[in-house]
């Protein structure tokens, strides 16, 4: 198949996006599938990952808040893409402005919208939950409620990442709702990488010996993830037991994180690491995966500390919560700092139920059945129109 992404999400600076789509790129030639991302970019350009895989960015103006993002103005520019690549299949990949431009172009082709996104969750749950009951934030944001109803009216599919967001948008009246969650990069993902002396530094770093409990959290410092709490709870913990708290990433909460974290030599900030075997080793010697997002659509760094063989300790809502609730951690009230506490002083690093079970699930095989389910659409519009 001829399969077009139009990805608003899409950055080269990287996040959770960004190594979806490098992992769905490196797989379209041995899935049998041409596979084309469209995303906003500074300038327009072609840039080949493959002899069937490639992005095509548009000229798009970039997003104030974070100007490593781009944000699609331009419909005729993406239908004029889409009318080059004559896709057999296109998804959409943000729940915003885009999808309703690609659900315009040529009715009669089949289309997903995959939900990289909840905005509930990381907005409105987020600014009006301590107020307000969710059923009263869904009826003041009806609005927002009906566009992702016509969205489920205008594509064959809405794949969610994780089983909440599905059940929330099927009884929100959302139709065509699909459940396909997503995995690690095979081969990468072990508890072999664990590394004790890159322990020992890490914790060292954070001025603690090696008996101190080490923290790993990972990601864009974005306001939905929640760091400034985490950093908070770790402080208050830490007067009951040496923790170590180890943040990689970068973003526009950089300020509001170091006020948090108000001088504790235990929690230190790290610059991302792109590198990705050198991730899954920093990974795999930590004794727990800390984040604060209820509004993950998956959680890859869960995914990927379950794959380590690493513990997490995360909120109970959203993506994240999936990997505690099958026995991979503890899970915590969302947004609760109190309950983070907690959870922090009753967690322990060495509990034989932290160990895997089962072999994590791959990208490879999210993307087997994604496009399989493509396929099968396109099956069901040509016997139609037939």
């Amino acid at each position: 198949m001829r399969i077009v992404d139009v990805c608003a999400f899409y950055t080269p600076h990287g996040g959770g996006v960004r190594t979806y789509i490098d992992q769905k790129l490196a797989l379209a030639e041995p899935l049998g599938h041409d596979i084309t991302v469209i995303a906003p970019g500074t300038e327009d350009a072609l840039i080949e990952r493959g002899p069937s895989a490639r992005i095509m960015t548009l000229r798009s103006p970039r997003l104030p808040v974070d100007r490593k993002y781009g944000y699609f103005d331009d419909e005729p520019a993406i239908h004029r893409a889409l009318d080059r690549l004559a896709p057999d299949f296109v998804e959409a990949s943000s729940p915003w402005r885009s999808p309703v431009m690609v659900a315009n172009w040529r009715p009669e082709v089949p289309k997903a919208l995959i939900m990289h996104a909840d905005p509930l969750s990381a907005y409105a749950y987020r600014w009006f939950g301590p107020f307000l009951e969710r059923d009263t934030i869904d009826r003041r944001f009806d609005p927002f409620w009906r566009h992702l109803r016509r969205l489920g009216q205008s594509f064959d599919a809405v794949v969610c990442a994780n089983r909440d967001l599905s059940s929330r948008l099927q009884a929100g009246g959302v139709v065509n709702v699909q459940t396909n969650p997503m995995g690690v990069q095979p081969g990468l993902f072990s508890p072999a990488r664990r590394n004790e002396a890159l322990r020992a530094r890490l914790l060292q770093h954070c001025g603690l010996g090696p008996d101190a409990l080490l923290l790993v959290a990972a990601g864009r410092l974005a306001p939905e993830k929640r760091l400034p709490m985490l950093a908070e709870a770790v402080t208050m913990a830490g007067r009951r037991r040496p923790i170590g708290l180890a943040i990689f990433g970068e973003g526009r909460e950089k300020l509001s994180l170091w006020r948090a974290i108000a001088g504790n030599p235990h929690i230190r900030m790290m610059q991302p690491v792109r590198d990705r075997e050198r991730f899954a080793t920093v990974l795999a010697s930590a004794d727990a995966l800390l984040h604060g997002c209820e509004a993950e659509t998956f959680c890859m760094a869960g995914a990927e500390a379950r794959a380590s063989g690493v513990p997490v300790i995360v909120p109970d809502q959203g993506g994240a919560a999936e990997f505690a609730l099958q026995g991979g951690g503890i899970a915590y009230r969302a947004a609760d700092r109190a309950s983070l506490v907690e959870a922090l002083l009753r967690f322990e690093p060495h509990s034989p139920d932290w160990q895997l079970h089962t072999a994590p699930r791959t990208m490879r095989a999210h993307f087997d059945d994604l496009f399989a389910l493509y396929r099968r659409l396109q099956d069901n519009r040509q016997r139609s129109v037939a």
